[in-house]
């Protein structure tokens, strides 16, 4: 086949001294680079140019893929002077990688709360102090009888009164309980 083996789409050629980040100076435009960033796509692309356009000191910032088989991206940044584009580039990249380790750090804390509260809640199901139609709460087996039938069966503690026992036409009892 014509395509590249699929580790080379994202791993880089140390024996070629391939780098991850290349600056070009672009000379048809003052105070312009263009980066290229091997072994990435769109994914990274999107994400630097966009946060290259917040900066108050970048005038332009674009990505570009030349083609989908070639991992590779351009991005072309333009400041107003005040700072080159390799600055505002690793300052770019550091505020992109404070922003990601907070989200990380929330993901991270919301994901072992769930977890504590999930453990928390299997704990109280086997010891059977569910809620309202858990194991033992009303409505449950076990539970008071709703106005349906035997317990277990009416409605109590159910939303709407699902459950109720049919009557003898094998239709829905009436509200309280009789056909």
């Amino acid at each position: 086949m014509n395509a590249p083996d699929r580790f080379e789409l994202f791993l880089l050629n140390e024996v070629e001294g391939e780098k991850k980040i290349v600056e070009r100076p672009f000379a048809r435009m003052a105070n312009t680079s263009d980066f290229i960033i091997m072994k990435e796509d769109h994914t990274i692309g999107n994400l630097l140019a966009e946060h290259f356009k917040l900066h108050p000191h970048v005038m332009f910032a674009a990505y570009q893929m030349a083609h989908p088989n070639v991992p590779e991206i351009t991005v072309r940044v333009q400041t107003d002077g005040t700072a080159t584009p390799r600055e505002i580039f690793v300052e770019v990249c550091k505020q992109l990688i404070a922003q990601l380790a907070q989200i990380s750090q929330q993901f991270t804390r919301e994901y072992q709360l769930r977890r504590m509260a999930n453990a928390e809640e299997q704990d109280n199901a086997r010891r059977g102090a569910g809620g309202p139609g858990g194991p033992g709460g009303p409505g449950g087996p076990g539970g008071a009888a709703g106005p349906g039938g035997p317990s277990g069966t009416g409605g109590a503690g159910r939303a709407g009164g699902a459950g109720r026992a049919a009557g003898p036409s094998g239709g829905a009892g009436g509200v309280d309980g009789r056909p």
